[in-house]
């Protein structure tokens, strides 16, 4: 009876450790380009539903237009819909833009005017 009982505790700590595995977050990829002629200062990302933007993914760097970046989303989440944030030069003449993107189908983005 006592190595029945290990048995299925064995086979039931597989299970969870498989089901761990497989609900692994993969990094989310994606090319963004600035297809503006304005400097793009700021890019936030945060999964669809959350109340508030992540940190801005560029930190101190910049878009200049015409440029393209390689962006990588890595916050452990499972989802794929992310609402995105664009923000530009003071100097520009670009409202901030948002936009909502399943990132897991994505593999590149351009910020048009």
């Amino acid at each position: 009876m006592k190595s029945k009982l290990s048995g299925l505790i064995a086979l039931a700590a597989a299970i969870v450790a498989g089901s761990a595995v497989s609900s692994h977050a993969e990094d989310l990829k994606f090319q963004l380009t600035n297809g503006t002629d304005s400097v793009l200062t700021r890019f936030y990302s945060s999964p669809t539903g959350v109340n508030s933007w992540e940190e801005d993914v560029f930190g101190d760097n910049v878009l200049n237009p015409g440029e393209t970046v390689n962006i990588t989303i890595a916050d452990g989440r499972t989802v794929c819909k992310y609402d995105m944030r664009f923000e530009f030069d003071e100097d520009s003449n670009l409202d901030t833009t948002e936009d909502t993107q399943d990132l897991c189908e994505l593999g590149s983005y351009t910020i048009h005017e």
